[in-house]
Formats: structure tokens, C-alpha cells, sequence
């Protein structure tokens, strides 16, 4: 529960708790909470991980760490207008101080991710999150317990104590001239588990709680200011409010929003990316391949505008595979826009096919563009129905219908069958083959 009742947010020094509890109430509520916080951590089924993602989302939270997410800035700063107006110095500064805390009040055990009841809240590393579907299971493990999530940055889906509070979980508590409150009480008791759903678009949220719609298109309101609309983009945060919870099941579906960029890679983890992720790191802000093989992103993509920086090592070889099927060979079963060091002398019997840009064994990419080894390259790659366009360093490499100039996908000049030139949309892939290189800077925008 955000305060919208009271002049101000109130903190208790490191923690989150409310000043309506009397110091000796506080006492024994703290202890009472404490203790079925460990009795929850004792009794967590084996498998609380229940159900897979659903089609077309991804997981925010992956079961078994903290990857994707980041801790909150303590007040002011969990203000996201606030937080804009730091310094990347201080701003650095206090983050490291938030994921500290973070890590010391927000723990995974069996595909359950917990909060003990102190500390501050967590947020997605991510704070771009425009119009989406969220799934996300939650439970209280103590009576009057009181938490939400925040959208947007903004607070929130409000999660409580029905029993207490006479009104349900769900409502968009810290609302004032649009409804505030959920149309039934849905919740299940304390101590069992509940899910929302949650849709937003545009200034509008819809919930459904435990299969229930309990808000329906209700504006949400800009708590932080009341005269301007909710943010366009934001975190998603798990709220801190002093009581124990846990979560699980956390599953996004970004809806796209034509002219918007969003970024694949927070500079912080691999979030989002699958597969061989321990043969690639974070340095810095970037991706290192160090070197590894394939990572896919986990969100698959059809007609979109992607932009990324890349750097080269001596000889290095590396890929951008586009509509890929998970798992799939990308230069074949999708197509795959080569990365490379073709100045090394390994590569001075190339094929026209391979040099770097080129759509590999389909259309050869135009030469000079790339950047000495050691510096950093720009490249964007633009996917609309069958035509390619690929620029680097702001200059057109490749801008081809790949079903004319292979008529049809019968007629390739590598002579060999490319099933993924018809393949409408897919994933991503970083395709490693063995060598260091860095990418930063990873953005897309959807064409439809």
C-alpha cells in the first residue's frame, strides 16, 4: 500500500514499516512475521515453479536467481522523476548501495522468490516496459500483510489482507478520481497462493485475480504527479511494505507499440537471452563472447528494426541470426547476418557470401563500411516481410528481397537449402563460433 491517505511515504530507517503500529506491537508482529517466514522457507514445495511460460511470454523471473532484477533506490529516489534527475556517478553509487540490500532481503529457494519483510523494494533491471501482459503468482505468508506492484514505476496493484482491510486484493489503491478498489474480494486465504493478471495499455489497467476480472480498464494515475498521465515506460517493481511474501510464475508479453525502441540487453545481465549463456559475460555495460556459442533471445520477433554496437578482436567470427526457431541452425533454419574480422588473412579466400554483413549464402554484403579492429561499430538490421536491409556505420551494406534473389528460396548462391527465408518471424541469436568480441547498445522496435 502506497500512502495516498497520508502526507507523506513513511520509512522506518532500513526498513519499510508502517508508524499506525504501536513500538510494542511492532515488537510482536515483527517476531510473529519473522517466524512464519521461516516456516514458510521450511515447508516451500520442491517444484513451486508450476506452470511453464505461457506462448508468446517470457519469464521475468527465472526460478533460480535474481537475474533481471535490481533493487530500489531508498526514498526519494523511488521516485522515478526523482531518480532522473542524479548523476550516472551517484546514480551508480546508490544502486550498488539498493542491490546490497537487496541481496541480503530478497532470496530464491525452489523456484520461489522471497522477500523477509525488511529492506526496500526490487524493480526490473529493465525500465522500459510500455504496454504488456503480466502473470504473476504471489502469496502472503502472514495476516495484515500488505505489499503491491508497481507499474510503470508507479504504485499499484495493490496485494493485502482482505480480512483485515474488509476490501480484496487487485485495486489501484493509490487512485483518486478513477476507481480504487477491486469489484470483488477474490483473494485466497493467507498463506495460499494467489495470480493476477494484469494488462496494461496505454494509461489503462485490467486485473484478473485468481480467474476473477477485478479491475476493468481502469485508468491508473500518476502518483508521483498527479498532473501529468502515468509514465509511458517504467519499471515493474515488487513492492517492499514490511511483511514477508513470496512470488513465483512471474511471465511477461510485451504488446509492441510501432515507433517505439526497447531495449533486448539491460547492462547489467543476461536476462532475456537463452542458451549458452555461461559461454558469454557482462563487462562494463557490454555482452562479452568469451568465447561462447549461441544465446537466444527469449522473445521471438517478426517484422523489427534492431540496433546494436559491436567490437572485434583479431579474426574474430561471430553472427546475428534473425526469425530463428529456438535452438535452430540460424544460417539455414532462419538467416544469419555475418559478424567478422574479414581483414584477418585467415579469411582471404572468402566467398563473396561470407564477408561481414553479408546474409550468409544469399546475399553478399557491400564492402568498406566496417571499422578497424579494436574500435566500435554501428549496425542496424531492418526485417520487413522478405526484404533485408542491413547499415553499417551508416552505410547501406544489404537491402534485398530475399525471396527474389533466390527465387523463391529454390536458388541460393551457396547451393544449399535455406528453409528459414520463408520463415515469417523468430528469434535472435548471437551465433558465437569460438571468438572474443563485445556488443552493447542492443535495441529493437517492432514494424507492425
Amino acid at each position: 500500500m502506497q500512502g495516498k491517505r497520508k502526507d507523506s511515504m513513511v520509512y522506518l530507517s532500513e526498513s519499510c514499516s508502517k508508524r499506525r503500529i504501536t513500538m510494542k506491537a511492532t515488537t510482536r508482529y515483527t517476531m510473529f512475521a519473522a517466524a512464519a517466514f521461516c516456516i514458510a522457507l521450511l515447508y516451500v514445495p520442491a517444484s513451486a515453479q508450476t506452470r511453464p511460460v505461457p506462448e508468446g511470454f517470457i519469464a521475468l523471473f527465472n526460478g533460480k536467481d535474481l537475474t533481471g532484477w535490481k533493487g530500489l533506490l531508498k526514498p526519494p529516489y523511488d521516485n522515478p522523476i526523482k531518480r532522473a534527475e542524479l548523476s550516472p556517478e551517484r546514480r551508480a553509487e546508490l544502486q550498488a548501495q539498493a542491490d546490497e540490500n537487496m541481496r541480503q532481503h530478497w532470496t530464491v529457494k525452489d523456484g520461489v522468490l522471497y522477500f523477509d519483510g525488511k529492506g526496500f523494494s526490487l524493480a526490473t533491471a529493465r525500465e522500459d516496459y510500455g504496454d504488456f501482459e503480466l502473470w504473476v503468482d504471489w502469496k502472503l505468508l502472514t495476516p495484515r500483510g500488505d505489499s503491491g506492484l508497481y507499474l510503470r514505476g508507479s504504485p499499484q496493484v495493490q496485494i493485502w489482507d482482505p480480512g483485515y482491510r474488509k476490501v480484496g486484493s487487485g485495486g489501484l489503491y493509490n487512485n483518486q478520481k478513477n476507481p480504487d478498489k477491486p469489484t470483488v474480494i477474490a483473494d485466497n486465504p493467507i498463506g495460499e497462493w494467489n495470480t493476477f493478471y494484469i494488462k496494461m495499455v496505454g494509461e489503462r489497467v485490467t486485473v484478473d485475480l485468481n480467474g476473477k476480472r477485478v479491475v476493468d480498464n481502469v485508468i491508473m494515475e500518476n502518483y508521483w504527479d498527479r498532473s501529468r498521465p502515468i509514465f509511458p515506460v517504467g519499471t515493474i517493481e515488487l513492492q517492499c511494505h514490511g511483511d514477508p511474501i513470496c512470488f513465483r510464475n512471474i511471465f511477461i508479453r510485451e504488446i509492441p507499440r510501432p515507433g517505439q525502441w526497447r531495449k533486448l540487453f539491460n547492462g547489467r545481465d543476461l536476462a532475456g537471452w537463452v542458451g549458452d549463456v555461461a559461454g558469454y559475460g557482462v563487462e562494463n555495460g557490454t555482452i562479452v563472447c568469451k568465447p561462447g556459442g549461441n544465446i537466444y533471445t527469449a522473445e521471438a520477433f517478426d517484422d523489427f528494426h534492431f540496433k546494436f554496437d559491436f567490437k572485434l578482436t583479431p579474426g574474430a567470427n561471430n553472427g546475428l541470426g534473425i526469425r530463428t526457431p529456438m535452438g535452430g541452425h540460424a544460417a539455414y533454419e532462419g538467416m544469419e547476418i555475418q559478424i567478422l574480422d574479414d581483414t584477418a588473412d585467415k579469411y582471404k579466400n572468402l566467398q563473396p557470401y561470407q564477408f561481414h554483413g553479408s546474409i550468409y549464402g544469399v546475399v553478399p554484403a557491400k564492402r568498406g563500411a566496417l571499422k578497424p579492429v579494436g574500435e566500435w561499430n554501428h549496425e542496424e538490421v531492418i526485417a520487413k516481410g522478405s526484404h533485408i536491409t542491413v547499415i553499417l556505420n551508416g552505410e547501406t551494406i544489404v537491402d534485398a528481397d530475399v525471396l527474389e534473389v533466390s527465387k523463391g528460396g529454390t536458388e541460393t548462391i551457396d547451393g544449399r537449402d535455406h528453409p528459414g527465408l520463408k520463415r515469417p518471424g523468430g528469434h535472435l541469436v548471437l551465433c558465437g563460433h569460438g571468438d572474443v568480441l563485445w556488443f552493447r547498445n542492443m535495441e529493437i522496435m517492432s514494424l507492425k
